[in-house]
């Protein structure tokens, strides 16, 4: 079977069983604080599990794009180097949501695997939990007893609570789980040792497949377990194993999953895949690398320095470190793959296909700055001095120029050098650890106080204030900074989402009133912040938005959609939202495109978005719209975003924007007033940014742009043409500094030629080391490097007081370099104390700063001692 086959036989299964086959939810997590990506296809289901919104459908089937690479599922490293972990990768999963439990997910799971996947009984062994003393769980004989009905009793292992009782994290849904397992080694093997000594021992051939887990209980802070009040089922079944498993191969990478980019990648850089080890685990690295980079960006995570960015950023370094090391690539060559991919799966995850342009013009971008930095990288590493390779170097350079420490060990290998590991360890565990601590975040269990089956009701569209009543808080401490969290039964107050920030606002009841700090969503339940709990949680409250600060959001966020759709209009239909910030103070929006907008181009879409202001459309509202109809209406959706059945669509002008949004607007383009562009720039490969400001803001920005016009004007004593005035006066500024530059050059040449008549003979050496009358940094780098010109026995210091501070400045004659091994930044960075500062450079050219000039003379003095 091919891949296509395999999961389009494993969906067909299950909606033949009643399951409503939904899509993958997107690989990068929104509304979710204790997660980056989603790790798992229960993810979207999380609201569910946790009971804060109802099923819409009691059985699910889905295949989810999954990734891997950091916290508690940490797989990156291994990537590559075995052949069945990855980054990305898809999860077949089959979900009851108080439904069927143990006998049928059991049963459906044998039948699928046996019946319509034809596996070999012979190859399979499945584990139950064994129980456990500690958290006072009894063995789970339910599910032995299902097993026993199809399986040989001998070949039902009993797992221990690390391998056979899952849980969602530290608190919240878990339960037992039924893993299944396929013996993939030869039948020569399998007689040497039973494939029931190997299951569970990271055996490449010996691998699980399938897991079942029965959601039975509720972890709280506190490590107790609790019985749910309803029993799930959550299954997954790794999709690229099943291929292995299916396809008779005995690495993922052998399948059709991964051998197009393999291929590819092998006929591109003239290596054959199989040729040798280490060519074998960079096509693996790439060709796993690349998906996850591409699916990743498709859904709206692009590499940045923070967060979620640089975990796709590190992935996309590691892949091209081990073309750029192992397969020759030079140039870059990872966005090539992309085309293969979006034609790959096209029919299963289309916004790949969709964006693909997009995509790699972004990868490629970012392969071209990260071989830059290699290659300034390699050349750090050629420059450094020692006999070994001191661990601090050693995360120096992975740190700041993405080197993974195997590169390092390579490179040094290769001068005879060995790297202090024990050292880089510590320094990569001390980052982990300065990592953990800014990110732990300690959160107490709920505290119920009102019981309701229904989800929260937000009436913040039509209403700012209402009377609730609190279902339940919790204390959450980060940062040594303790806050309490407060579910409301109803609210108007707007949870952060879609770009656009939380409200703030009070709650009261009798006398007593809480600041309501801030809103934002967890998963889909409306949290606010508050940094005291009421005096009686049992009350009924009045909530009351702030709302003035309300309106002035609601101006922006209805400015900023039409700022997109002017943004459609002036630059083009490739033009996508990849981002945006709406607050009270500014609207910022980030869009694809590649070329910077001119300021013509900005000015159009300024003066479309405020015609548009100005015929005061009205708002077209229209709430809970089935999303296919939504789209049929020509209404914009954001890729990266996560749309129920019913959506809310929001027009204003339906030939010039139409939005899905769930944010809040104003009733009328007239309301914004005003709006005003501030600034345009780049903020990542193919991405630009726009931050603009509207009503009183714009006004008064304008006012001031007025008011310094008029300062220039009447400085210039008013002339008629102020611009033209301005231009004279900065010609006439730059014929003067030429002069200027004429005068220090000559001046700079007397001072020359005076100190090389001076200079002393030092270990046979020609020193010069004097102090400068200059006033430019530039000038005394200008004679240094025509006295190296001059001399190939140099060692001239200068120093200088330039504008109230030290300068000293240090250059050596590469003949002074190499034969007498001096190091001009490692001396100036010693000359430099002298001077209450620091500097450094190349190995023949380095400057220093300080705040004590009167240092200069000793710096001067002390030059002599460290080089004879």
């Amino acid at each position: 079977m091919t891949s296509n086959e395999i999961r389009k036989a494993f969906l067909e299964f299950f909606r033949e069983r009643g399951h409503q086959i939904v899509p993958s939810a997107p690989m990068v997590v929104k509304n979710d604080p204790t997660l980056m990506f989603t790790n798992a296809g229960m993810n979207q289901f999380k609201d569910i599990f946790l009971g804060n919104a109802p099923a819409k459908y009691k059985r699910i089937a889905n295949t989810q794009k999954c990734l891997r690479v950091s916290g508690k599922h940490n797989d990156l490293e291994e990537v590559g180097i075995d052949t069945y972990h990855h980054t990305m990768f898809e999860m077949l999963g089959n979900w009851s949501f108080g439904d069927y439990f143990k006998k049928e997910a059991i049963a459906w799971s044998w039948e699928l695997l046996t019946g319509i996947y034809k596996l070999p009984v012979d190859r399979l062994y499945v584990t139950v939990f064994e129980g456990d003393a500690k958290d006072k769980l009894a063995f789970d004989q339910e599910s032995y007893d299902h097993w026993k009905a199809v399986i040989a009793e001998d070949r039902i292992l009993r797992g221990n609570k690390k391998d056979n009782f899952w849980e969602m994290g530290d608190t919240g849904p878990c339960g037992p789980c039924s893993e299944i397992h396929i013996d993939l080694r030869s039948d020569e093997e399998r007689k040497k040792v039973p494939g029931k000594d190997v299951v569970n021992t990271s055996h490449p051939q010996v691998i699980e497949i399938w897991n079942n887990v029965f959601m039975e209980f509720n972890r709280k802070a506190d490590g107790s377990l609790e019985p749910l009040p309803a029993r799930h089922v959550d299954t997954g079944m790794g999709f690229e194993r099943l291929c292995m498993a299916l396809q008779g191969k005995t690495s993922n990478y052998d399948t059709d999953v991964f051998q197009p980019t393999i291929q590819f990648i092998a006929a591109r850089c003239g290596i054959h895949y199989g040729a040798a080890e280490k060519t074998d685990i960079a096509m693996r690295v790439m060709s796993d690398h690349i998906r996850a980079i591409s699916f990743a960006i498709a859904d709206g995570q692009l590499p940045s320095n923070n967060k979620a960015g640089y975990v796709i950023r590190r992935i996309l370094r590691r892949a091209v470190r081990y073309g750029f090391t192992f397969l020759n690539f030079k140039e870059p060559f990872l966005n090539k793959l992309v085309p293969i991919l979006g034609e790959q799966f096209k029919d299963v995850f289309p916004e790949l296909k969709a964006q693909q342009d997009f995509v790699q013009r972004v990868i490629q971008e970012e392969e071209t700055a990260f071989l830059r930095t290699l290659d300034t990288g390699i050349r750090k590493f050629e420059e450094y001095k020692g006999k070994s390779v001191s661990g601090t170097f050693a995360f120096e350079l992975y740190d700041t120029f993405g080197f993974p420490i195997d590169l390092t060990q390579l490179m040094a290998r290769e001068k005879g050098m060995d790297v202090d590991m024990t050292e880089f360890q510590r320094c990569l565990d001390e980052q982990k650890e300065r990592s953990r601590a800014a990110a732990a975040v300690d959160t107490d269990d709920w505290v119920v106080v009102r019981q309701e089956e229904e989800s929260v009701e937000f009436v913040g569209y039509d209403a700012n204030q209402c009377s609730c009543e609190i279902l339940r808080y919790r204390k959450v401490k980060a940062k040594n900074k303790e806050q309490y969290q407060l579910v409301l039964n109803r609210t108007p107050f707007y949870a952060e989402s879609g770009g656009q920030v939380g409200d703030t606002g009070t709650l009261t009841a009798e006398g007593d009133t809480i600041r309501i700090l801030d809103t934002q969503k967890e998963n889909n339940l409306i949290v606010h912040f508050c940094d005291r709990l009421p005096k009686d949680p049992a009350s009924t409250f009045t909530a009351t938005i702030d709302d003035s600060r309300r309106k002035l959001i609601t101006n922006n966020h209805s400015a900023t959609h039409l700022l997109h759709a002017a943004l459609k209009e002036v630059l083009g239909t490739h033009v996508n939202q990849k981002g945006s910030l709406v607050n009270e103070a500014v609207t910022r929006f980030d869009f694809s495109h590649f070329a910077k907008v001119t300021d013509e181009e900005l000015q159009r879409i300024e003066h479309r978005v405020n015609e548009k202001i100005r015929e005061n459309i009205a708002l077209d509202e229209r709430r809970n719209v089935p999303v296919q109809e939504a789209m049929n209406m020509g209404a914009m959706a954001l890729f990266g975003e996560k749309y129920g059945e019913f959506v809310r669509v929001i027009t204003f002008d339906p030939a010039f924007s139409r939005e899905l949004c769930g944010g809040t607007h104003v009733s009328a383009t007239g309301q914004i007033g005003l709006f005003k562009i501030i600034s345009e720039g780049a903020v990542a490969a193919g991405v630009r940014r726009v931050e603009a400001i509207t009503a009183g803001a714009a006004e008064q920005y304008m006012e001031e742009q007025l008011r310094q016009l008029h300062a220039v004007r009447e400085a210039l004593k008013h002339p008629k043409d102020a611009v033209e005035k301005v231009n004279q006066l900065l010609e006439e500024n730059a014929r003067l500094q030429e002069q200027v530059k004429a005068l220090i050059g000559e001046k700079a040449q007397q001072v020359k030629k005076s100190i090389s008549e001076r200079a002393r003979t030092v270990n046979g050496l020609r020193v010069i080391a004097e102090r400068i009358d200059l006033p430019s940094a530039d000038a005394i780098k200008d004679i240094s490097f025509e006295l190296r010109n001059q001399f190939d026995d140099l060692v001239f210091l200068a120093g200088a007081e330039i504008d109230g501070k030290a300068h000293l400045s240090l250059i050596l004659s590469d003949k002074v370099v190499s034969e007498k091994k001096l190091n001009a930044s490692a001396l100036i960075r010693e000359l430099a104390k002298e001077i209450q500062g620091g500097g450094g450079g190349q190995a023949f050219y380095a400057t220093a700063g300080g705040k004590q000039p009167e240092g200069i003379v000793k710096a001067l003095e002390k030059l002599t001692g460290l080089i004879s």
